[in-house]
């Protein structure tokens, strides 16, 4: 269950433990991790003469927060939707030129492979996942939307559910579950409106709140912050480490390089379907492959040359130094 989310500029101790669990782990694509929760090879995901995703190597680190960045179209959420068993590799012997019958795809979530898994179970396996466009029943309750999400139903019985006595203890377990946690997610008072009443904003504390229903090891945020106010993506973002703070592996698809330098402890870099980067976020915003993905091939070209970024990647560049010249100064 999730501790209270923390300011955003603070960090616990099991926050600071995550993220030294990765120091001295080399900046280059395809690193091994000290303890790798998930491991992915050779996944591959063609549309017809496209190459979508094409990914050789990747590890996650257990008990971080990684981010998965890339310009649009780099084949992030395709990438997302292959590892959680909503897309399926495009088959070895189909692909010209991709790899040979021994290189199929492989991924493995806490030692147990992956392959052929459906969404079903690799989210029973502990590996839950948001959406771009959130998923909420809108017809349904909010907290009629929690208790979907819970695990260990005696109810999905058909013989259990027509004798009350053997599931009502267990529906009352799971709604005191879903208070907690809507509580946490600031949405408790909503629990008897419709979902489909909420702000989009609040669509996606739900979700987050409706996947942790499920207690997983892992969780994968396509991206949160998507269409949130400022004020509910401070909250997300709190809650995002209160959920490494508590021991949860975090993975997340996000376009706002502020959010990432200031959250992850990890940055995964796609373009064109592969992992060209990764590393801690202040080294991967200085990769030439970075740069090259984001802004084009200027080789031996500085991002601080504001010439060539438009003027909201300059602008955010600028307020990145100012904050970073401001911790500098408190440091002294």
């Amino acid at each position: 269950m999730p501790s209270d989310p923390t300011p955003t500029g603070g960090m616990t101790a099991q926050g600071a433990a995550a993220k030294a669990s990765i120091a001295g782990v080399e900046s280059v694509p395809g690193v091994a991790k000290p303890d790798a929760i998930l491991t992915v090879d050779n996944v591959v995901r063609r549309f017809g003469g496209m190459t979508a995703v094409d990914v050789g190597h990747l590890e996650v680190q257990r008990g971080i927060i990684t981010a998965l960045i890339g310009p649009n179209g780099a084949g992030k959420t395709t990438f997302f939707n292959l590892i959680t068993g909503f897309d399926k590799p495009s088959s070895a012997a189909k692909l010209i030129g991709g790899p040979k019958a021994d290189e199929a795809a492989r991924s493995q979530f806490n030692g147990k492979s992956l392959s052929g898994v459906g969404a079903a179970q690799v989210a029973k396996r502990g590996m839950v996942r948001t959406f771009q466009l959130t998923k909420a029943l809108s017809r349904m309750t909010v907290m009629e939307n929690m208790r979907l999400g819970a695990k260990d139903q005696p109810g999905e019985n058909l013989l259990v559910s027509v004798i009350k006595p053997l599931w009502i203890a267990r529906e009352r377990e799971i709604t005191a579950q879903a208070e907690d946690l809507l509580a946490r997610f600031k949405l408790l008072d909503k629990k008897d409106d419709m979902a489909g009443s909420l702000s989009g904003g609040q669509k996606k504390l739900l979700e987050m709140a409706r996947a942790l229903m499920s207690e997983p090891t892992m969780i994968m945020l396509d991206e949160p912050m998507a269409g949130v106010n400022p004020a509910l993506t401070q909250s997300l973002l709190g809650h995002i480490q209160s959920l490494r703070d508590d021991g949860m592996t975090v993975l997340f698809v996000e376009h706002d390089m502020h959010m990432v330098r200031h959250i992850s402890d990890w940055v995964v870099v796609m373009a064109e379907g592969k992992v060209v980067a990764e590393g801690p976020p202040t080294t991967v915003m200085e990769d030439q492959a970075v740069i090259d993905a984001y802004l084009g091939a200027h080789h031996n070209t500085d991002l601080g040359d504001d010439a060539l970024l438009s003027d909201e990647v300059a602008e955010e560049l600028a307020k990145e130094v100012e904050e970073e010249d401001k911790r500098t100064e408190g440091d002294a």
